[in-house]
């Protein structure tokens, strides 16, 4: 096991409690990814594509080390998880199998590493684990401690680099999807936001901050803010991301036979959401409510990452909030507002109840609030 595992908290208000965290084993290594040159991509409209690609390695890693609960955190451009050294090989070939195919299939360069946790703890940051229960079925990592945000910067300076695979070699992504409709703003806007401490911030300031936040979204928005509700979730034939799919469903399969096998059965997927006929132990309302329960629209990984379905008025007040907080250097934050929100999906079974979701804006979403974080902190607020 890679940490001692505390028991799942179902506020999520609690993630700001740092008794909630444990510190990962001394074994432990960090997996990352990172998709080279996003912006780019985005303003060229591929963003389903970048979404696809930032899920795929925790697709990979699951599905190499089936039934291991391995804490990871989605981050629209990219993804961490976090593995003990016995599983360091099947990590390894995971990650170098995704970049391969990213590059092969996407022409997206993604960038992979693993860094150890004694490399983090000689720096004089750490990697610690908690476990938010979202719904029945699903609990999701949340990671602090500074050693993800640490590693990420290590990794874009290239430093615990891994080679991509040889040319053909392929991850396992079955599971993999992003079947639903992008879902349009209700409330006024989708709003993604990161938001990190300052270099000169106390972890007493920075919760104060970010509390704040919380208690303007829970005070003034549905849900807090969800942007992801069972009625609203829309399947049509052929599905949003249905050629995205037929390139992540290898299986050593052609191209042809994976996306005329894709087609079938996507159509009998769309009929049963259509009609709302039961299958078996296949439900499709009730799997329209757990992927609403299940959909990670809110995080902490060395920070708080949310995408968010608010109001105007919702959004200024956390801007004021974020903008004085930013002024005082308690925080650095970026925001990216857009119209819709989009669902990459992660699905072993439609029958059980574990099926994930990950949430993020349609139009650049986490990857252009990263940006706009960036400039500020270079910048300065």
């Amino acid at each position: 096991m890679t940490q001692k595992r505390l028991r799942d908290f179902k506020q999520f208000e609690r993630v700001l409690d740092p008794d909630v965290f444990a510190p990962v084993n001394a074994n432990a290594w960090l997996g990352l990814t990172d998709v080279v040159g996003s912006t780019r991509a985005i303003a060229s409209g591929r963003y389903n594509a970048v979404n696809m690609v930032g899920a795929a390695a925790i697709s990979a890693i699951r599905n190499r080390l089936p039934g291991v609960q391995i804490p990871f955190v989605f981050a629209g451009d990219g993804s961490s998880f976090v593995v003990d050294d016995t599983q360091l090989d099947e990590a390894r070939d995971a990650l170098a199998r995704t970049a391969t195919w990213a590059a092969e299939e996407f022409e997206l360069p993604l960038r992979i590493a693993l860094v150890p946790v004694t490399a983090m703890r000689a720096a004089g940051v750490d990697l610690r684990v908690a476990w938010y229960r979202a719904s029945e079925g699903v609990s999701y990592a949340m990671l602090s401690g500074g050693g993800l945000a640490w590693a990420e910067t290590k990794m874009k300076e290239g430093a615990f680099a891994i080679a991509p695979a040889v040319k053909g070699s392929r991850p396992d992504l079955a599971g993999l999807s992003c079947r639903w409709q992008p879902v349009p703003a209700k409330n006024g806007s989708i709003l993604s936001l990161i938001v990190r401490p300052h270099a000169l911030s106390t972890p007493k300031q920075f919760v104060a901050v970010l509390a704040e936040v919380l208690k303007i979204l829970h005070h003034n928005e549905k849900g807090d803010g969800t942007p992801i509700e069972a009625e609203r979730l829309e399947f049509k034939w052929p599905p949003r991301g249905f050629l995205l799919e037929a390139r992540a469903a290898y299986a050593g399969k052609s191209r042809l036979r994976r996306t005329a096998g894709l087609g079938i059965y996507t159509l009998f997927a769309r009929i049963l959401f259509a009609t709302g006929l039961r299958i078996g132990a296949f439900d499709p309302e009730r799997y329209r409510q757990e992927v609403a329960q299940n959909s990670d629209f809110r995080k902490f990984d060395d920070g708080l990452r949310m995408t968010l379905d608010c109001s105007n008025e919702t959004r200024i007040k956390i801007e004021q909030v974020l903008h004085i907080g930013a002024e005082k250097c308690i925080v650095d934050f970026g925001l990216h507002e857009q119209t819709s929100a989009l669902i990459t999906c992660i699905v072993s079974s439609a029958t059980a109840n574990d099926h994930l979701h990950f949430v993020d804006g349609a139009d650049g979403g986490y990857a252009m609030a990263a940006e706009m974080l960036k400039r500020r902190s270079v910048g300065g607020s």
